[in-house]
């Protein structure tokens, strides 16, 4: 069974009406959601599920289902779960889901600074890290925390475009994470296009505009092994 993914279309909505659809010990699903589930470095969203009697069951992470358009909603241990077909109003924690945002931007104009392949990533409310296969020497905190600020400083408003699996695979180019892989296999792939910035396949939730971000710091730049040297960046 497939969830309508509002998230997709527009980052920026809190709440919805939904419908139960399945329920069981690995989580809820509904048929539509605007929650976000654990996935290419981005947690899963939480927030709490409003029933019509009034009570409320929080959400505590948000994971992804047996098939590519499946959302599981996990609650608190111990709270009475709804009923299949039973209709509801999921909303987000939002301020959590926007520093996501924020951050997950981000990191996407940190890949254009530091340019090298990408083999790794993860972002949490405060701050993200990249890790990049590149030598050492190359990266200077001072430049790069320069380098995002200038991108940020432009205020581009971002913009969300598909392209068929067949065009991605015509421009391998556009894929910078060598951990991650876009999914194929349904006909289509989302990028996130940041015009004069970037474009790259991505499935999460961005700002609409890359001003959004404010400035950022660089947290500090390590080495985690042969191809792996880390950049944490985080709210200046």
């Amino acid at each position: 069974m497939s969830t309508e993914l509002l998230f997709r279309e527009d980052a920026y909505l809190t709440r919805c009406e939904a419908r139960v659809i399945a329920a069981g010990e690995r989580g809820l699903q509904f048929d539509r959601t605007v929650f976000y589930p654990m996935g290419g470095g981005q947690p899963g969203d939480t927030g709490v599920l409003l029933r019509s009697d009034g009570s409320t069951l929080r959400i505590i992470d948000t994971r992804k289902g047996d098939t590519a358009d499946s959302v599981l909603h996990l609650t608190e241990p111990g709270q009475a779960q709804p009923a299949i077909g039973e209709r509801v109003t999921l909303e987000l924690d939002w301020d959590r889901r926007y520093a996501h945002m924020r951050i997950h931007t981000s990191l996407h104009v940190l890949s254009c600074v530091v340019v090298a392949p990408v083999t790794g990533g993860n972002i949490a409310v405060d701050r993200g890290r990249l890790d990049f296969d590149i030598d050492m020497s190359l990266l200077d905190a001072e430049r790069i925390e320069r380098g995002v600020n200038a991108l940020i400083a432009r205020a581009v408003d971002t913009e969300t475009v598909w392209i068929t699996d067949e065009a991605l695979d015509a421009h391998p180019e556009l894929v910078k994470t060598m951990s991650v892989q876009p999914p194929r296999g349904a006909g289509r792939v989302r990028l996130l296009k940041i015009p004069g910035i970037d474009l790259q396949p991505c499935g999460g939730t961005h700002v609409r505009n890359i001003g959004e971000i404010g400035p950022i710091k660089v947290l500090r730049i390590r080495n985690e092994g042969r191809r792996n040297k880390r950049v944490e960046v985080g709210f200046a």
